[in-house]
């Protein structure tokens, strides 16, 4: 059994691409999570129809935010459309471990065998996969866990690392982009479906 529980909260959303990008320029703005969470619940900034919805999406959308760091939150409000899904994606892998795992022992590992297709029976089998040693998986009903499927493949559709019909898009992280992944978390790399050799060549 993993001396480390999987957090299996990601029942909600998607990539939340557009609520990050003004969370994070907010953030910015602020300088505290605090004082950001107020501002936005006090004037619904994500448009949500309920307060439940708003702090749900609040909620979730900052726990991947406060992975990055100060200047990975900075280039996220200056980087291209693209950039910004790739780094979103490594948030929801360091908030996620259970998605990072994934990340690098599915999307990656059939990406570097050339198989371009990410069938949803990947999911399951991964899933099974980990439940011998996440007991906490074993919890999880067969309703949430066609829930949970749904979402990852949303969050990887929307981050473009898979198309509509489940083939893997190769990752084209641009070189600013993937020398800050090497300044604060190199590891990032590996949960990209990316070819090593595509990134080496990258100013230093």
């Amino acid at each position: 059994m993993s001396q480390h529980r999987y957090s299996m909260s990601f029942t909600v959303g998607g990539l939340f691409h557009g609520e990050s990008l003004r969370i994070a320029a907010l953030y910015l703005e602020l300088g505290q999570w605090n004082a950001c969470r107020d501002e936005v619940l006090e004037k619904n900034l994500l448009q949500a129809r309920t307060l439940s919805s708003l702090k749900r999406i609040y909620r979730e959308t900052a726990s991947r935010l406060e992975t990055l760091t100060h200047h990975e939150l900075e280039f996220l409000i200056a980087c291209s459309r693209q950039d910004q899904a790739y780094l979103l994606w490594l948030a929801v892998c360091r908030r996620y471990q259970f998605i990072a795992d994934f990340a690098i022992e599915v999307l990656r590992e059939r990406h570097l065998s050339l198989k371009s297709d990410l069938a949803t029976s990947e999911f399951d089998s991964f899933f099974n996969r980990k439940s011998e040693w996440h007991l906490e998986l074993d919890e999880i009903t067969p309703t949430t866990r066609g829930k949970l499927r749904q979402v990852l493949y949303k969050i990887l559709r929307e981050a473009d690392l898979v198309t509509a019909n489940n083939m893997i898009n190769a990752a084209m992280p641009s070189p600013k982009l993937v020398e800050l992944i090497r300044q604060s978390y190199p590891s990032d790399l590996l949960r990209l479906p990316v070819f090593e050799s595509e990134i080496t060549g990258t100013n230093r």
